[in-house]
């Protein structure tokens, strides 16, 4: 009884050991992570061609090796709903407006130029969808190294679908930014400069 009473407490100390170590290896590592994010945070165009290298890298591969259609599919998909949440606003209009109407306050956007200016908030900031692109990006090049993932389609009618799919997408967006007059982007806000120097 004494020894299997010291054999677990042995293996109850190597277990707690072992997890303690694999927790700091899991800390260093998202430490790591985090301070190669924050470095690449003010390049946003190299940042981008990056993005644009591993999928053209990853669009080779498929046409190369004629094959992993469901993975360029899948990545397309999730890329487009990327983008589409790129466009759209954190809070929607409609919602925004629809509580205003419940309060009798009106419409919350701005309807001229003489009401103040306010800044395009994005439901997924710029830097996110460049993270997000690139971790995709990078899955569906891993997955063309396994052939479980190479199932066989007829990829026209998947190109024809994604089309549409995109489409139609792209159509709703653009009523709805129509709808409700916003823009996706903050280069129009009116800067202000201070009176010259008099030397």
């Amino acid at each position: 009884a004494v020894v299997s009473t010291q054999s677990t407490g042995q293996h109850y100390y190597i277990t707690n050991n072992l997890s303690d170590k694999m927790d700091k290896v899991g800390v260093a590592v998202r430490q790591r992570y985090q301070k190669l994010l924050d470095d690449v945070v003010p390049y946003m165009i190299p940042r981008w061609l990056f993005v644009c290298g591993i999928v053209f890298y990853f669009i080779y591969r498929i046409m190369t090796l004629q094959g992993w259609y469901i993975s360029c599919y899948a990545l397309a998909i999730f890329h487009l709903n990327l983008f589409i949440a790129f466009l759209s606003p954190k809070i929607d209009p409609s919602f925004e407006m629809s509580e205003s109407l419940d309060d009798d306050e009106g419409p919350s956007l701005p309807t001229n130029n003489s009401e103040e200016f306010r800044p395009f908030i994005r439901r997924l900031p710029e830097f996110k969808f460049w993270e997000q692109t690139v971790i995709s990006t990078l899955i569906a090049i891993i997955s063309t190294f396994f052939d479980c993932f190479n199932v066989p389609v007829f990829w026209p009618i998947l190109v024809m679908y994604f089309f549409i799919l995109f489409f139609l997408t792209m159509k709703r967006q653009i009523r709805h930014m129509i709808k409700y007059r916003y823009l996706p982007f903050t280069h129009g806000k009116t800067k202000y400069k201070g009176k010259p120097e008099v030397s």
